[in-house]
């Protein structure tokens, strides 16, 4: 009679398939049935969800899992969370630890290390915990605020809708809208007369820049003109008008006495009279004064 019968292979693999079930649960659980990590006792008065496998991180890095959780019946409020830690950590005398939620729901540990070189928490002590609300809390604090500012804006969509129903608000949307369109066509002709001016403006440059040569040249030819010497003949020349009209002005000189003597004038007016009247007596009697005969008579 064989002793491995059909029976006893069919229950030895369902022993192995139970045996490596219940450890690879705890495996993905984060537990670990052989480990040497060293236990702590965190106290909590309210662990906000937390529950075994829950990870425990220090600065960020996973060192340890939640093993078990424990209510104290006994004392009211007080809930003692067995852990396993890293046997290579070192935890500070004084340090604590806080239970912090995501916005998923993840519920995890925080170890905050205390300053503390010269003492540490040995394995078996109690560490002392409490709860950091996190984003979730903060959340939570905003409802009251939330919940009196909704009246508020309640009010403020009332009004905004009777404003928006005022007719006047559509006709200066309206008015707004052909503002727009006088301003595009504005914004346009600006561009077309920015553009006219662009090709402009080498035009104008070039013609300023001979402008400027221009008067560089007259410049330079008035600071090589000799301003001293005409001005000196400038000065001799007045010298010479003002001698000349003080001479008209003076009784002294022919001038002066052409100028300023009447007798010269009434002279002048006996002889045009006696031209006037000679011209007069020529035009009556021409014959009186200019007579041809091939005779030589002449007619008084």
């Amino acid at each position: 009679m064989k002793f491995f019968t059909k029976e006893i292979k069919i229950a030895l693999v369902a022993i192995c398939g139970l045996v490596i079930l219940f450890f690879g649960m705890n495996y993905l659980k984060g537990l670990n049935l052989f480990s040497s990590d060293n236990k702590y006792y965190i106290l909590f008065n309210n662990i906000s969800g937390l529950a075994s496998s829950s990870p425990i991180y220090a600065d960020g890095y996973k060192v340890g899992v939640v093993k078990n959780i424990k209510y104290d019946y006994s004392k009211s409020g007080e809930i003692m969370v067995e852990t396993e830690i890293d046997k290579e950590l070192r935890i500070p005398k004084g340090s604590s630890a806080e239970i912090v939620s995501d916005m998923l729901g993840n519920v995890k540990i925080n170890l905050l290390m205390a300053n503390n070189p010269r003492e540490r928490v040995m394995p078996g002590e109690i560490i002392q915990g409490g709860i950091n609300a996190g984003a979730l809390g903060k959340l939570t604090d905003m409802v009251p605020v939330v919940m009196n500012i909704l009246p508020k804006l309640d009010s403020i969509v009332t009004s905004l809708n009777v404003l928006m129903a005022d007719p006047a608000i559509a006709q200066s949307l309206h008015n707004v809208n052909t503002i727009t369109g006088n301003l595009t066509v504005t914004t346009a002709r600006l561009n077309s007369l920015l553009a006219g001016l662009n090709r402009s403006v080498p035009g104008m440059i070039s013609r300023a820049d001979s402008t400027l040569d221009n008067a560089n040249l007259l410049a330079k030819k008035l600071n090589n003109i000799d301003v001293e010497g005409t001005l000196a003949k400038v000065d001799a020349t007045l010298a010479n008008v003002q001698e000349f009209t003080s001479q008209l002005n003076s009784n002294e000189g022919t001038l002066g006495l052409l100028m300023r003597d009447p007798s010269l004038y009434n002279n002048l007016n006996s002889t045009m009279r006696s031209a006037d009247s000679l011209l007069i007596d020529l035009k009556a009697h021409p014959k009186r004064y200019v007579h041809f005969s091939l005779f030589g008579r002449k007619d008084n």
